[in-house]
């Protein structure tokens, strides 16, 4: 702790503001502050905001790591006297309910014996403000009990975007050197055993930041709202003028689409209604005031505001649309447009999804489930650097991972261990599902979710092609595998946690897609210990991949009644069923014996052809597209994304969506999940053809595909070793391909996807 100093706190467990009057002696040549506020906080100076960051600081497990802000504010600063201030909300570090919706296990899943647990007994603040004068002496700064503390205008605020705001506790001007702080208390300076507990590391993630502002449109009245739309589903700040009586209140409820009446819908399919309401309290008669969120943001394409009072007038309303993702590595444009409006729901999704975590929906839970960080990767990748991005993610994950001696509570109370090595579902986890859901499996103790801290790593490299990021998490992903041991069955299987998430046909098969992670995960391993010169790792590794791959193969490749070698689904004893996962896996993974490939491959091939469509869930997707490209069935991919019908993500288009949906459905659980847009990785890599063929794309081999439907195209990538386009378009004379990379990078063309 003693990087900031000391923290301080008004004690209440509520936003607070908090403020102070320094004199700098001499004119300043450079100044740095190291700010923190838990759980969320924005800084001023002389009555100026510092930075264009929102919610900082970045989500974290508060108990192992804490995150502070390093802020150049030396052009703010000058010689006499200035005023620091800060406000502080609640985030997770203190969590509470704001009157609306906080995160709730639905009536279908039995209560959670461990609840969300506070990181402490209060919102705290500190700082260290180190000024350098033009004289080179230096001078610092912290936060302690000479600073003051007023309640702020935001009394409660819930992550999840509910929030009840006073705007008569407005201070403005609250960090001008000449404001008036008379009537505010004196800060509480935290003993060290109330202080935060965490390691304190500077937030090196990219901040969260708007990449763009809607205005809300007025669209009509609904069950006594009004009803206002964006044009755009997102994670957002919400901002808006009002003018009424003090005293008079709104009631904002946001949602991702309208009922059938036209009002804000806030049912989610399958779930329950997600009550989010901010209620803002005017504090002023008769004047013109602007509110912004500051602690947490609302999801949703539209609102519905509530009026206590018909003479309320409801100004200009933005939606600043906020991520972590900000920075573009990729963009693709062509001349057919459904695809071009694919792209935009899954960019738009992943955009709304990065919050200094990957959550899996901005609506319903807020939470940083693991699977999408290897299953996404690439697909992200190539639409935005995730470097630094994906460095975070992996820190929380060996935070996250469980000793020997980490503990839970059943249902009847009993101590549970999870189990050393365990990598949980969730990183951060905030509210802990550890225990199986009857008939549903693990939704604590998944690997395909765990598994991100091997394969999320082997992604990195192999786009940045940084050795650091495997040197960082070897032995995380080692010690995460013999957790996975002592999981496996006496026949050699994974099989206790989700199979193939989403399949709309309930095709789970656990035991195969499990398996193929665990085989996965000791081959990844195997090729990490040879990067990193650890060649007794090397043997054992690849020794034991080869044992899961006999065991694998032994048990679930079968012949069929024609003679056929295809992967049997575990899960159907009584008779052979292929599915499209089942098969693909094997395949991608370099699973099936070489001489039975064709076979899977024929088979693989039927699974996707009887059903005419991506019969998967978002475990099974990426490798059944992957598997489908190499094996020459991009015309089949390129008809599935394209129907007009589920399963389909055209169909998302077509039903109005503006983000990716979470199922393969009309009007789905959440409207804004990134977890199943693996489609975009067949974007770059199949269609423009832009592959990898050494980490950090320092060669490459470029092998476009163009539908049939296209006439050009035009794609690029800014890889860590230059940029690489690609453009295409058919003439009267075929197709002219134009391939451009920086001189750093080694390129291959192979043509024969376009004069094949």
């Amino acid at each position: 702790m003693n990087t900031l100093g000391n923290w301080i706190t008004d004690g209440s467990g509520q936003p607070f503001y908090t403020r102070t009057t320094i004199e700098l002696s001499k004119p300043v040549q450079t100044a740095s502050a190291q700010v923190c506020g838990l759980g969320q906080f924005v800084f001023s100076v002389n009555g100026q905001k510092v930075g264009d960051h929102e919610l900082d600081p970045g989500w974290t497990d508060y108990r192992k790591v804490i995150e502070y802000v390093t802020f150049d504010v030396a052009e703010l600063l000058h010689e006499g006297k200035n005023g620091l201030g800060a406000e502080i909300g609640n985030g997770w570090f203190l969590m509470e309910d704001a009157g609306g919706y906080s995160f709730r296990f639905p009536p279908f899943m039995p209560p959670n014996p461990n609840p969300y647990v506070p990181f402490g007994k209060a919102l705290v603040f500190a700082l260290t403000l180190t000024v350098t004068y033009t004289d080179g002496t230096q001078e610092t700064f912290h936060a302690d009990e000479s600073w003051k503390t007023a309640p702020h205008q935001v009394r409660r605020s819930n992550v999840y975007g509910s929030e009840v705001i006073d705007a008569a506790l407005r201070q403005q001007g609250f960090s001008r050197p000449e404001f008036d702080d008379s009537a505010w208390s004196s800060a509480k300076q935290l003993s060290d055993c109330d202080a935060p507990q965490g390691t304190l590391m500077e937030q090196f993630q990219p901040p969260i930041r708007v990449i763009h502002t809607y205005e809300a449109q007025y669209l009509h009245e609904a069950n006594g709202r009004s009803v206002y739309d964006f044009g755009q589903n997102m994670s957002g700040m919400l901002e808006l003028s009002v003018k009424g009586r003090k005293g008079d209140t709104i009631c904002i409820y946001p949602a991702e689409k309208l009922d059938e009446q036209g009002d804000a819908d806030q049912m989610a399919k399958g779930w329950m209604n997600i009550d989010t309401v901010i209620r803002y309290t005017i504090g002023s008669d008769g004047a013109w005031e602007t509110w912004r969120e500051q602690f947490t943001y609302f999801a949703g394409k539209v609102i519905a505001v509530e009026k206590s009072s018909p003479g309320i007038q409801i100004g200009t309303i933005l939606g600043h649309a906020i991520t972590s993702a900000w920075k573009q590595a990729g963009s693709f444009s062509c001349d057919d447009e459904r695809y071009n409006q694919i792209y935009h729901i899954i960019e738009k999704a992943v955009e709304a999804n990065m919050v200094s975590v990957h959550t899996d929906c901005p609506t319903i839970e807020r939470f940083a489930w693991q699977e999408p960080n290897h299953l996404m990767a690439p697909s992200i990748f190539y639409m935005k650097d995730g470097k630094a991005l994906w460095n975070k993610f992996l820190l929380d994950m060996r935070m996250g991972q469980h000793t020997a001696a980490d503990t839970f509570r059943d249902y009847e109370g009993n101590t549970v261990y999870p189990g050393d090595g365990l990598v949980p579902s969730q990183c951060p986890c905030y509210i802990p599902n550890v225990l199986p859901v009857p008939g549903m499996g693990s939704f604590y103790d998944i690997i395909p979710w765990g598994s991100s801290i091997i394969l999320g790593t082997r992604w990195h490299y192999l786009f940045y092609g940084d050795k650091k990021v495997v040197e960082e998490n070897y032995e995380a992903g080692k010690r995460y595998l013999e957790h996975l041991k002592r999981r496996m069955t006496p026949e050699g299987f994974i099989c206790h946690g989700l199979g193939d998430w989403g399949n709309p046909d309930n095709e789970l098969a656990r035991e195969n897609i499990e398996t193929a992670f665990l085989y996965a995960d000791a081959k990844t391993l195997a090729e990490f210990a040879r990067l990193l010169g650890k060649q007794e790792d090397v043997k054992t590794l690849s020794a034991f991949a080869q044992q899961v791959k006999e065991s694998y193969n032994s048990r679930l490749l079968v012949q069929d009644e024609n003679g056929r070698w295809v992967y049997r689904s575990y899960e159907h004893p009584d008779k052979i069923v292929i599915t499209q996962a089942c098969e693909a896996l094997p395949l991608y993974w370099g699973m099936v014996p070489t001489e039975r490939k064709a076979d899977v491959a024929d088979a693989f091939r039927q699974t996707l052809t009887e059903k005419n469509c991506f019969a998967s869930g978002e475990v099974g997707l990426p490798y059944i597209i992957q598997t489908a490209k190499a094996y020459g069935m991009n015309d089949l991919i390129a008809q599935f994304i394209t129907r007009p019908k589920h399963p389909s993500y055209y169909a998302f288009v077509l039903d109005g969506l503006t983000t990716l949906g979470e199922y393969w459905e009309n009007n789905p659980r959440s409207h804004c999940h990134d977890m199943m847009g693996h489609i975009m990785e067949w974007f770059y890599n199949s269609i423009a053809g832009i592959t990898p063929l050494e980490p950090g794309f320092r060669k490459v081999l470029v092998k476009p595909w163009l539908p049939a439907s296209m006439n050009w195209l035009k794609c690029t990538y800014h890889s860590v070793s230059g940029d690489i386009s690609v453009e295409m378009r058919r003439t009267g004379d075929g197709m002219e391909l134009n391939v451009n990379a920086g001189a750093e990078i080694q390129v291959s063309i192979d043509r024969s996807g376009l004069d094949g």
